[in-house]
């Protein structure tokens, strides 16, 4: 087994770091007998990891492979099977139950004693060991040595030191001296055992010498006791001394103890007196408030920059010392307990007198501005209802009154206001209520007189604009629908006064209406927009900045709360020192805004309502300035109230034009011509031009151009279907003059004013004026020279039939004879005055306006003279050499054509 184990460390572990300390021979249990070993090892670095190994011989029987190892943490039990029988057989509890049976009883135990020894010295989580004995485990290593041969027992015997390696390599004296040894004896390899005598021989004879020697010196010995025994009596004698020495110092001993013991007291004392000098300090400079403050506090005067300066710095020191960190014990002083009950009484004086002069600030602000605005609305009423009254007589602007005055004077006391909020939060609420109540009906009144004077400017730009009545601030129109009818039925006597209007909802001829009343309508329209903006800027900025909005990412008030502001008061959760959050600080902001200028949406909704009611051209003023003004809004702040209220309107206005652009189709569709008059332009093509020549102007480089575009897109598509319906549905006037006129007017417009998203609809226009002119000039020529015509056409029909050309002259129906007959029929003369008719004709089909009739003459002029050259070639190949020509040249047709157009 020895020779085994050196092998095994040689060949396996030394490679690895690692050294053997036990090993033992075994077979799984049950199955048949392959030998292997089991390996206790230790790695030679640290931190020492212990193995188990499973080594066996390979195949070829010639070396030894390692096959398995598992860590020595991992063994959870080792269960020996019998602890009072002798047994080979026992497991080991991996991550799964290993059974083994071993060689020996012994090999077993001196395994599991090295496997008890590693886990006691190496591993935290102890083994559990069954059925081992207490007595096994601690004397099997002696047992072990005495019953295993030299060599077997090197396992592990020490208890605290690491385990000894059973071999040990001679060093390289011990080889030399050996060597020399077995060189003196010839036989030593030869003989072992006579080799092994001579040296038992020469070993005896060493220990006879070592004996010889030992008595030898027995003299020596008996000197060294007696000289010991001197040395033990001086040692008494020195104890002697030393006890006495102690009993001297005894004494002394205790009078130190005593000196050491009040120098202590005295250190303690001292500690104590700085600690507590230290507290009163802290106290002192914490907790104390300067008479000045206090006197401030109690009646610093809120009215004057001065006291307000002196009031702000006594309410941040009263701060400071009210939220001062304690330490332990400091809240249980009575002079601690009475200075704060002090500080309580002074915050909650302070802020009652504060939150009382806020708002008699806010009510005085509010008397003020409300008797200006019943002076106003007074006077707009008056105004309202005096009926000489015009609005070139009203002084009053059309502006908003400013309130930065009273921001201003306000925001002096915006520090107090932050102090308030962090201090008292029901006074804080209370005061942000009141503020938004004054404030919002305050806004109200100059809102509703501001949109009061917009309406009358608005309405008196028309000629009967005096029939608006508007009466106080209501801001309501009193006029009646009827007034507006019979404005439409006044405004409407003009060329296309037998056809609905294509832009007016309120059956008002846009075309009617003064251009300059058109542009003042978008100057005052633009005014109200810009009044309003920087008020609600100015309000929001205001408001951030007084009730220190901007400091807050979390608000003292949930969305619910903020929305029943208007019917009750802020409410905070109980007991509960910190205010609820809200989503951000801009919800708080903009749903104070709300609160604050409720009145700002429906007033523009009723604004945007008259100016499409009084002419609903101004719907594309109205969405291109509201466009612009949420355009600007978003890029300041997207979330604001002034982007979120401006883009509810722009929804409201772009409706509006939607509706617009929508009627003016329903109108094309129920467009009536006049059965006995020619049809002409028709009335929607004219207004078409009209619409899109103003919509040009007034969405030259807006931002919603796309919705113009997709307008232009549907009222072309209307445009095209209901001219080509009028058409068909025309009895006086012919289809192809009807399309042909209105799509040359639609071809004009579009290219006149180059809108890049109708092209396809130019060159559609364009195509179909040319087909139906071409159509119409076929259609009205028909064939002037009839009876020429339907000889010519024989003549064609013996051709196809096969007859050669030259040969058609042979036919007795188509011979030189007839051929003069028919000719003769036709003399300059007649020709000339079917011409005439014909002109006359088509002068009766024409409308004025577009002034087409001599771009049709002279296409009827080109289709007539094509058509004698037609004959001409005919006669030419099918009479060849016959001298029979025409009564009229093609000279005598351009003579005839220019002189009736002249003539007419």
């Amino acid at each position: 087994m020895t020779a085994i184990k050196h092998a095994l460390q040689r060949d396996i572990f030394t490679p690895n770091d690692e050294r053997l300390l036990s090993i033992v021979n075994v077979c799984k249990a049950g199955k048949k007998k392959r030998n292997c070993f089991l390996c206790a090892t230790v790695t030679t670095e640290r931190p020492v990891q212990v193995n188990v190994v499973k080594v066996k011989k390979s195949d070829k029987g010639d070396f030894y492979k390692r096959q398995t190892a598992w860590a020595l943490r991992d063994l959870a039990v080792v269960d020996a099977k019998d602890a009072v029988k002798e047994n080979p057989e026992f497991d080991l509890h991996f991550d799964k139950v290993y059974k083994w049976v071993a060689s020996s009883t012994t090999e077993k135990n001196t395994f599991i004693s090295c496997i008890w020894k590693l886990n006691q010295r190496y591993l935290r989580k102890k083994i559990d060991f069954i059925n081992v004995s207490a007595q096994l485990l601690e004397e099997l290593p002696k047992v072990a040595e005495e019953s295993v041969p030299s060599g077997e027992n090197q396992s592990v015997t020490g208890g605290d030191e690491e385990a000894v390696d059973e071999y040990q390599e001679l060093n390289a004296r011990e080889e030399q001296d050996i060597e020399i040894m077995m060189e003196g004896c010839e036989y030593a390899i030869s003989n072992a055992e006579a080799f092994a005598e001579k040296l038992s021989r020469e070993l005896q004879v060493l220990d006879g010498a070592n004996i010889q020697s030992i008595m030898a010196s027995e003299k020596q010995v008996n000197i060294l006791m007696t000289l010991l025994d001197e040395a033990l009596k001086e040692v008494d004698q020195i104890e002697l001394k030393l006890s006495s020495y102690e009993e001297m110092l005894q004494s002394v001993k205790e009078q130190m103890d005593q000196i050491s013991e009040s120098n202590h007291l005295i250190h303690l004392s001292n500690t104590n007196n700085v600690k507590l000098l230290s507290e009163i300090e802290f106290l002192v400079n914490h907790m104390d408030l300067a008479k000045g403050h206090i006197k401030a506090l109690q009646e610093g005067d809120l009215a004057s920059s001065r006291g307000i300066e002196a009031c702000t710095n006594a309410a941040d020191a009263l701060l400071q010392c009210m939220n001062v960190a304690l330490r332990p014990g400091h809240d249980m002083l009575y002079a601690v307990k009475q200075q704060q009950q002090r500080f309580s009484d002074l915050r909650e004086q302070f802020a009652r007198r504060l939150a009382s002069h806020l708002n008699n600030v806010f009510v005085q602000q509010f008397a003020q501005t409300l008797l200006q605005l019943y002076n106003r609305s007074y006077y707009l009423s008056v105004s309202g209802h005096d009926q000489s009254s015009t609005l070139a007589q009203h002084s009053i602007e059309l502006t908003l009154p400013n309130h930065h005055p009273f921001h201003r004077d306000l925001l002096r006391y915006a520090k107090l206001m932050e102090w308030l909020k962090s201090t008292d939060y029901g006074k804080y609420e209370g005061l942000t209520k009141n503020y938004m109540d004054y404030l919002s009906r305050l806004y109200e009144r100059e809102i509703k007189d501001f949109f009061e004077v917009a309406k009358i400017k608005m309405t008196g730009t028309t000629k009967e604009g005096k029939k608006f009545g508007l009466h106080g601030s209501s801001g309501k129109l009193t006029g009646s629908t009827s007034s507006l009818n019979k404005l439409s039925v006044q405004s409407s006597g003009n060329r296309r006064s037998q056809s609905s209007s294509l832009l007016d909802m309120g059956n008002m001829s846009a075309s009617d209406l003064d251009v300059a009343d058109r542009t003042k309508f978008d100057k005052i329209f633009e005014q109200v927009l810009s009044e309003l903006e920087p008020l609600c800027l100015a309000e929001q900025d205001f408001i951030s900045k007084f009730f220190k909005l901007q400091q807050h990412q979390s608000m003292g008030t949930t969305m619910n709360e903020v929305e029943e502001m208007d019917g009750g008061t802020l409410s905070r959760p109980h007991n509960s020192g910190v205010p609820q959050a809200i989503s951000s600080e801009k919800d708080m902001i903009r749903q104070m805004m709300i609160k604050i200028f409720r009145s700002i949406e429906p007033e523009l909704n009723n604004l945007i309502a008259l100016g499409d009611k009084i002419d609903s051209f101004n719907s594309l003023y109205m969405l291109v300035k509201m466009s612009h003004h949420v355009w600007t809004a978003q890029n300041v702040d997207p979330a604001s109230f002034l982007s979120t209220t401006l883009g509810n309107v722009l929804v409201t206005v772009k409706r509006n034009f939607d509706k617009c652009i929508s009627n003016q189709i329903k109108q094309m569709e129920e467009v009536k011509i006049s059965k006995k008059s020619k049809v002409g332009i028709l009335t929607f093509v004219a207004e078409f031009e009209e619409f899109a020549a103003l919509a040009e102007s007034i969405f030259k480089n807006a931002e919603r151009r796309g919705d113009l575009d997709k307008a232009y897109i549907k009222l072309i598509r209307s445009v095209f279907i209901n001219v080509e319906k009028v058409a068909n549905e025309s009895q006086k006037t012919p289809r192809d003059v009807v399309m042909m006129e209105n799509f040359h007017h639609i071809f004009a417009t579009l290219s006149r004013l180059k809108i890049s998203c109708l092209e396809a609809e130019k060159k559609e226009a364009k195509q179909k004026y040319t087909d139906h002119l071409q159509s119409y000039v076929i259609y009205s020529l028909g064939q002037p020279l009839e009876k020429l015509n339907h000889f010519f056409e024989g003549v064609e029909a013996r051709v196809a039939q096969g007859i050669r050309e030259e040969e058609v002259s042979y036919q007795l129906a188509f011979n030189k004879q007839e051929l003069r007959k028919v000719i003769k029929e036709y003399p300059g003369k007649e020709v000339k005055k079917g011409l005439d008719n014909l002109y006359k004709k088509v002068d009766k089909h024409l409308c004025e306006e577009e002034n087409l009739l001599q771009v049709v003459w002279h296409s009827m002029q080109d289709e007539f003279i094509r058509q004698y050259k037609h004959f001409e070639g005919l006669i030419a190949r099918c009479y060849p050499g016959s001298g029979v020509t025409m009564e009229f040249t093609i000279q005598d047709i351009l003579d005839y054509c220019s002189s009736i157009a002249q003539s007419h």
